[in-house]
C-alpha cells in the first residue's frame, strides 16, 4: 500500500486505502467475483454493497471504478499508475461521481444528478458511487428506479448503505448486492501491524491489542484509534474503573459501584463512554461463558473476565446486558446521562431495588446456587434415613394398668435408637426442611406457638414406669448411624399441636377422633412424639387408632412422626369433649332403616276426623 506524499499529513485510514483488489482485508467473498466480471467483461448494470461503518464498501467501489478505466489493467486489477487511476484516487476524475444521498436526498437533487447520466466521458464507463442511499426520500429513489432499471450501456451504479433493509425491493431487485462483513480480530490486527511497520509508528505490541479491541471489526475505526494512540505516544486505557465497576455488581456492593463511577466522570469520561465500556466488558464476560473462542481481549485478561463473569452468573450477565442496553438508549434523550447510567448499575447491584420480572428471575437463581451443596459435600445417599417402625407392645389390660404405659414407652424408645438416659442432641435444621423450603423445627425449649396450651398442666414425667428388660430393637440396615439425623426431623410439639387441631384430628374416622379428642401432644424426645392421655384406661383403647393418628400425621408431615401414648399426670379428671367410659361403638348411618311413614295422605286425615264417613268416587 503506498504511501501518499501529495498532502503534508493525511489520517492513516486515507493514507493507507486499498489500491487494488487483493488489498481488501477480509472481503474475498465480494472481491473475487468483482475482479472475475472485470477480467471476463461481464460487469453489472448496477451494484448494492451493505454492511457495517468502515469495512470497505466505498473503497471497493472506487477499486472497481479503476479498474473499468484503467488503460494498463492487469489481470483485472487497476494499475495504478494510469492517468485514469491517478485522478480517481484523487478524486478529480470526470469518469466518476460520488454523491452523498445523507446530504443530497430530494428530488431535485436527483434529478439534476439523472439529466447527466446520458452524457458521455473521457473514459470508457461512467460510474456513479451513491453513499447511504437509503437516505433517499421516497420520491428520490422513484426518480432513481426507472434509470436504474435501464441506464445508458457505458453507466455503471454502486449503492452503498449500512441499513440495506431501508432500500425499496425494487431498487434491491434490480442490482447485485454484496454483503462486507466485520474483520475478523486475527485479519484487523494483521492490518494495524501492517501499517505500523509501513508507517513507521513505534507503538507497543500492547497498543495493537487495544486498538483492535476498539477497532471492533471496522478497519476504518482501528486506523482511527491507532492515529490517536501514536499521537499520545503511549497507551491510555484505563480498564481499572469498568473492572471495579463490574466487581461491584457481582459483590452486590452498590457504594462501590457508585464510587467507580464517581472516580471515573471525575477523571474526564463520558458517561456514554463508560456505560459502553462496562457494556463491552460484560458481553465479553458472557462469551466466555458461553463461547470462549470469541472473547475479544488478550489471553491475560481473559481469566480475570471469566473469573467475574462466574461470579455473577449467567442469568445476571445477560440482565446486566439488558439493562445497561436500555440505559444507553435512555441516555440520547436523558437530562444527566450520569444519573441514568448510576440507577442502572444500582440496579444491578441490588436486585431487591428492581421490581421487574427479570430481577425476580436472577434473586431466585442466586438462592439456588447458594442452596445447591458442592459434590465434595454432599451427604451420602443413606445419610437422611427413615426412623425405625416402634416396636410392637401387646395393649394395656386391667390388670397391669400401672406399668403399661412404661412398657410401651420403653419398647419405642430402643426402637428409636437413643440410649436411656444419654444427653439430647442439638437440634439443627434438617436437610430435608432446608430443600422442600419448610421451615426447621424449632428447639423443644422455644416459645409455644399458639393453641400450644389447650391444657394447662406440667408435661407428663418421662420415666413413669421402669423400661421393660430385654434386648431393643435393632434398626433397619439403611437407617444405622442415621438416627440422630432422622431424630432430629421430627416436627415440634408446637407444630404437631397445631396440625393436630387444625387439620389432622379432622381427618380421622370416628371411633380414632373420639378415643384420641382428650389427648394432647407433651412433647418430642428421641426421635418419637409424646400423646398425653388423661388417665390409665384410654391409654389401652387409644393403643388400637395409634397406627391411623400415626399415618395421618405422615401423610400431612410428608414423613414418618411415631406416637408413644402416655399418661397425662397434669389432668385428673377427663376432659369435657371425651365419651362416657363405656366407650359405646359408633354406628354406621347407612346401616340404619327409616321409620314406617306416617299417614300423609289428605283422605285418610279427613277419614280419622269424622268417624263414619266414607269416600265417595265422582
Amino acid at each position: 500500500m503506498p504511501e501518499n506524499i501529495d498532502q503534508p499529513y493525511q489520517s492513516l485510514y486515507r493514507r493507507f486505502r486499498p489500491q487494488r483488489f487483493a488489498e481488501v482485508r477480509g472481503q474475498d467473498h465480494v472481491t473475487r467475483p468483482l475482479l472475475n466480471a472485470v477480467r471476463a467483461g461481464q460487469v453489472a448494470h448496477a451494484y448494492l454493497f451493505s454492511g457495517p461503518r468502515g469495512t470497505g464498501k466505498t473503497s471497493t467501489a472506487r477499486l472497481l471504478a479503476m479498474a473499468l478505466n484503467c488503460a494498463n489493467p492487469q489481470d483485472g486489477e487497476p494499475c495504478g499508475e494510469c492517468e485514469s487511476c491517478i485522478e480517481i484516487r484523487r478524486g478529480s476524475s470526470v469518469d466518476v461521481h460520488e454523491l452523498d444521498a445523507a446530504s443530497n436526498r430530494k428530488l431535485d437533487e436527483m434529478r439534476d444528478l439523472l439529466s447527466r447520466v446520458a452524457l458521455g466521458t473521457p473514459g470508457r464507463w461512467k460510474v456513479y458511487i451513491i453513499d447511504e442511499v437509503h437516505q433517499l426520500t421516497p420520491d428520490a429513489a422513484s426518480a432513481l428506479l426507472k434509470t436504474l432499471e435501464e441506464p445508458p450501456g457505458h453507466v455503471v451504479f454502486v449503492l452503498c448503505t449500512t441499513d440495506p433493509q431501508k432500500v425499496l425491493p425494487t431498487i434491491r431487485s434490480r442490482t447485485q448486492h454484496f454483503e462486507f462483513r466485520l474483520l475478523p480480530p486475527e485479519v484487523l490486527g494483521g492490518l494495524v501491524r501492517d501499517v505500523v511497520d509501513q508507517a513507521g509508528l513505534g507503538v507497543p505490541s500492547e497498543a495493537v491489542d487495544l486498538v483492535v479491541r476498539r477497532g471492533q471489526g471496522s478497519a476504518r475505526d482501528a486506523l482511527s484509534v491507532l492515529d490517536q494512540v501514536a499521537a499520545a505516544g503511549q497507551v491510555e486505557e484505563d480498564t481499572a474503573v469498568v473492572s471495579e465497576a463490574v466487581d461491584g455488581v457481582a459483590e452486590r456492593d452498590a457504594a462501590r459501584v457508585l464510587g467507580a463511577v464517581a472516580e471515573a466522570i471525575t477523571a474526564g469520561r463520558d458517561p456514554r463512554r463508560l456505560a459502553t465500556e462496562i457494556l463491552e466488558h460484560l458481553r465479553n464476560g458472557f462469551l466466555a461463558l458461553t463461547a470462549p473462542d470469541l472473547v475479544l481481549v488478550p489471553d491475560q485478561a481473559a481469566g480475570a473476565v471469566e473469573a467475574q463473569a462466574r461470579r455473577l452468573g449467567l442469568p445476571a450477565v445477560v440482565r446486566a446486558l439488558e439493562v445497561l442496553g436500555e440505559a444507553l438508549a435512555e441516555m440520547r434523550d436523558s437530562v444527566d446521562p450520569r444519573i441514568t447510567l448510576e440507577v442502572a448499575l444500582v440496579r444491578l447491584a441490588r436486585p431487591e431495588a428492581d421490581h421487574s420480572p427479570a430481577a425476580l428471575l436472577e434473586r431466585i437463581e442466586r438462592l439456588e446456587r447458594a442452596a445447591t451443596p458442592s459434590p465434595s459435600s454432599a451427604p451420602p445417599s443413606h445419610a437422611a434415613a427413615s426412623p425405625a417402625p416402634p416396636a410392637p407392645s401387646a395393649p394395656a389390660g386391667p390388670s397391669d394398668a400401672a406399668g403399661g404405659a412404661g412398657r410401651t414407652g420403653a419398647g419405642r424408645t430402643g426402637a428409636a435408637g437413643a440410649a436411656p438416659g444419654g444427653p439430647e442432641p442439638r437440634p439443627v435444621p434438617p436437610a430435608a426442611a432446608i430443600e422442600s423450603g419448610r421451615k426447621a423445627p424449632a428447639p423443644l425449649g422455644g416459645r409455644p406457638a399458639l393453641g400450644a396450651h389447650r391444657r394447662a398442666g406440667p408435661a407428663p414425667g418421662r420415666e413413669a414406669a421402669p423400661p421393660t428388660p430385654g434386648p431393643p430393637t435393632r434398626p433397619p440396615e439403611s437407617s444405622r448411624g442415621s438416627t440422630a439425623t432422622a431424630t432430629l426431623a421430627l416436627p415440634s410439639r408446637d407444630q404437631l399441636t397445631k396440625a393436630w387441631g387444625d387439620h389432622v384430628l379432622a381427618a380421622l374416622s370416628g371411633k380414632a377422633k373420639s378415643r384420641l379428642s382428650g389427648g394432647r401432644f407433651a412433647a418430642v424426645e428421641q426421635g418419637v412424639a409424646l400423646f398425653a392421655l388423661p388417665d390409665q384406661h384410654w391409654l389401652g383403647r387409644c393403643e388400637e387408632v395409634r397406627p391411623e393418628a400415626e399415618a395421618a400425621l405422615a401423610a400431612h408431615f410428608g414423613q414418618a412422626v411415631p406416637i408413644r401414648l402416655v399418661l397425662d399426670e397434669g389432668q385428673v379428671q377427663p376432659s369435657p369433649m371425651a365419651p362416657p367410659a363405656d366407650d359405646p361403638e359408633v354406628f354406621d348411618v347407612s346401616e340404619l332403616e327409616d321409620a314406617p311413614s306416617g299417614l300423609t295422605s289428605p283422605e285418610q286425615r279427613l277419614l280419622e276426623a269424622f268417624p263414619g264417613a266414607e269416600e265417595v268416587s265422582p
